[in-house]
């Protein structure tokens, strides 16, 4: 592990911790733009289920199923947005590392909420249309290739990496 002290080696440009900790900061923010995007597309959907038509005929567990899939998506915009809203405050105030840190804490949490999301939404869908098993087959597949691609992927590549 690197003295945080020193500057840090990319490419063949030397990095303060100071300019590391911007870096870290812009490169999170856009991979957040990606994912806010998709958030903001599925909770405009969810939030007008409600008001069509075939939304009463929803038995007890798809209502329930829409309020996880509700809840998640905003749970996930609001640790999205999050560090966008503090960066304001906490603008030219020499914590841009706690920051970054914290984004990235954020962003995790996010993804999770996203994914909890998504996987809702898919078996509500799926059993308003189908009988039987194939709704919790398709979510079940959904979660898996979730977290696959989202966390378990990314930590074997972390680990093998030496990167715990």
């Amino acid at each position: 592990m690197s003295d945080p002290e020193q500057p840090a080696r990319r490419g063949t440009q030397e990095e303060s911790p100071a300019e590391r900790a911007d870096r870290n900061f812009v490169e999170l923010l856009q991979g957040f733009r990606v994912a806010v995007t998709g958030i903001q597309v599925l909770f405009a959907f969810l939030l007008t289920v409600p008001f069509s038509v075939g939304f009463a005929k929803l038995d007890s567990f798809d209502r329930w199923l829409y309020y996880v899939a509700l809840v998640g998506a905003a749970v996930a915009s609001l640790f999205f947005i999050a560090p966008v809203a503090q960066h304001r405050i906490l603008f030219r105030q020499g914590l841009k590392e706690s920051l970054v840190r914290r984004s990235n804490l954020y962003g995790m949490i996010g993804t999770l909420a996203l994914a909890v999301s998504i996987t809702a939404s898919t078996m509500m869908v799926v059993d308003y249309i189908f009988n039987g098993a194939l709704p919790l087959v398709t979510a079940a597949g959904a979660a898996a290739l979730a977290a696959w691609l989202w966390f378990i992927e990314p930590m074997i590549h972390r680990a093998r990496n030496g990167n715990s």
